[in-house]
């Protein structure tokens, strides 16, 4: 009995530390403005509270990866646990410096999560991986929407810095829980797995595959997420209707979020995930480019490629576990892939900016299309490969 309650305070972790993974992010776009009017963040500086973090997951996730291996991935999700929590303070400043180290410190709170969770679960939970990565993705995606959803209405009543003082505080729990859970962990360092190969890993086609796959998902997400509102006021929706079709992008996420890691267990589960990401983000675009401007319409494809962009991260995450034979190789090929793929994702949307101004949104979509079919023929190579080696 005793085991039992101990297994679900690590279940309670991982699932805190998980709703914590998109949190610091989502909730600020709705606090720039009262954030800008209260004179604690520069207009000109407010795009980097949502681009510091990507470029914090891309630094940091190699090296988060290594120590992780070395130092045991419970200790080292702890460290970046800390880092999360000590973000969440400095936000609360309310000035310019505060706001953005934070944020650089919440980017590499979460880049410790994103990177450690899939291999901690394959370690500890290795009958139960699908079950448990469903548990952390999900908590990530709705929790998120949450954050995005309440941000603007909390922060009437209570002020930027009381929200994010009150969206914050999840990360304290989440702290607290870990390092209770921490003693029970049956993992140890994996320095001598990673001794035997896990370093190599870079040097493997498959790896090289997997983070562009990651990659072209991070790309066409964090880019869709921004532009998306902008590119249907151009369409002729008003910013109200715009910004619910949003909604609508990011909260139908979730359902693929959470199916996919079981779908995945199933026989041709990964190739009917591959081509629902892929040909998702397909049709939930072409009804954008050439789709009548009606909203229940719009709505569709928006939910259609919303529950692409949720399958396509999923997937991703079971790629690293299904693809790696060790939690080593795991914490290892994660590290690259996100490294890599948040590179991508934090340039995405200053260049699609730019690319519109040459190209149009219409040119920008129509790029985008081409990248999800490029999207599912690498995954269809990904399945059709043998795992990485011990």
């Amino acid at each position: 009995m005793a085991q039992k309650k101990l297994t679900w305070l690590v279940t309670l972790g991982v699932f805190l530390i998980g709703a914590n993974l998109r949190l610091p992010i989502t909730m600020m776009p709705p606090l720039i403005g009262t954030l800008a009017q209260a004179g604690a963040l520069p207009r000109a500086l407010a795009g980097l509270v949502t681009t510091i973090p990507l470029v914090m997951f891309a630094l940091a996730s190699p090296l988060i990866g290594r120590l992780g291996a070395h130092r045991g991935l419970g200790k080292t999700l702890a460290v970046t646990a800390t880092a999360l929590v000590l973000g969440a303070g400095l936000r609360l400043l309310g000035n310019a410096w505060g706001l953005l180290l934070g944020t650089a410190l919440s980017g590499l709170g979460i880049a410790g999560g994103n990177v450690l969770l899939p291999a901690l679960i394959k370690q500890e939970f290795p009958t139960k991986t699908a079950a448990m990565t469903t548990l952390y993705t999900t908590a990530m995606g709705l929790v998120a929407s949450f954050g995005t959803g309440t941000a603007g209405l909390l922060a009437h009543a209570v002020g930027p810095i009381g929200t994010m003082a009150l969206l914050g505080s999840g990360s304290v729990l989440a702290l607290v829980i870990w390092l209770c859970a921490l003693p029970q962990l049956h993992g140890q360092p994996l320095a001598a797995s990673v001794g035997t190969g896990a370093e190599t890993v870079g040097h493997a086609p498959l790896a090289w595959g997997i983070a562009l796959f990651f990659g072209l998902q991070s790309l066409l997400y964090y880019s869709l997420l921004t532009w998306l509102p902008t590119i249907w006021q151009h369409t002729g929706f008003d910013a109200v209707a715009a910004g619910e079709l949003a909604t609508c992008f990011q909260l139908f996420g979730l359902p693929l979020t959470l199916l996919t890691p079981s779908i995945a267990e199933r026989k041709h589960g990964l190739a009917i995930i591959v081509v629902i990401a892929s040909g998702g983000f397909a049709l939930g675009l072409i009804g954008i480019l050439v789709g009548p401007v009606i909203f229940w319409f719009q709505a569709a494809m928006a939910i259609i490629a919303g529950g692409a962009s949720g399958a396509a991260f999923s997937v991703c995450i079971v790629f690293f576990q299904k693809k790696a034979a060790t939690a080593a190789k795991t914490a290892s090929l994660s590290g690259m892939a996100q490294s890599g793929g948040y590179l991508v994702a934090a340039i995405g949307p200053v260049s699609f900016s730019l690319l519109a101004q040459a190209l149009t949104w219409a040119g920008v979509l129509w790029l985008c299309l081409a990248l999800s079919l490029l999207m599912g023929a690498c995954g269809w190579w990904i399945m059709r490969q043998p795992r990485l080696p011990a």
